[in-house]
């Protein structure tokens, strides 16, 4: 599979239900880093995410380190921060892994993280009238962004 979602500690079953609907959709791997703001038996997670769960390629991580150690590919971070325009890079390549990493909703992802990639941080542009978009509506757009370049492998 050349594209991935992956959320590190999220906080909101609900955007990890919809990300996660989006994902059985369109058959791209959902990867979470621990620890989670919610049960996964959380109702609000399972009405989100409706009757599509046994459709998404679920994938449990205990640290950032432990997805580091078992994952390797394009990364790329998601951040109001990021200075590139997520528009503008080639996820075109499917005999490569593009990976698209998402913080938490209320504090994003690790400063040093950010600072040590800030090269593949990537943001969507919007006006100044709010602070950032949802996040279940973020990934939907890299996601079928990246797809949409690769011509929809699998998808009709």
């Amino acid at each position: 599979m050349a594209v991935h979602v992956v959320l590190y500690q999220p906080e909101i079953p609900a955007n990890t239900g919809n990300i996660a609907r989006t994902c059985a959709a369109t058959g791209v791997p959902l990867h979470l880093i621990r620890p989670l703001g919610f049960s996964t038996d959380d109702k609000m997670l399972k009405r989100a995410g409706l009757d599509y769960w046994e459709f998404v390629d679920i994938t449990y991580y205990d640290s950032l380190d432990d997805f580091f150690e078992k994952n390797n590919g394009n990364m790329y971070y998601l951040s109001k921060f990021g200075t590139q325009d997520h528009a503008k890079f080639d996820y075109s390549d499917t005999e490569q892994d593009h990976y698209f990493m998402f913080g938490k909703e209320t504090t994003g992802l690790p400063k040093e993280l950010i600072q040590a990639n800030i090269d593949c941080c990537l943001r969507i542009p919007m006006n100044d009238h709010v602070r950032s978009l949802n996040l279940s509506n973020t990934a939907a757009i890299l996601v079928y962004e990246a797809l949409r370049q690769q011509g929809f492998p699998g998808l009709h």
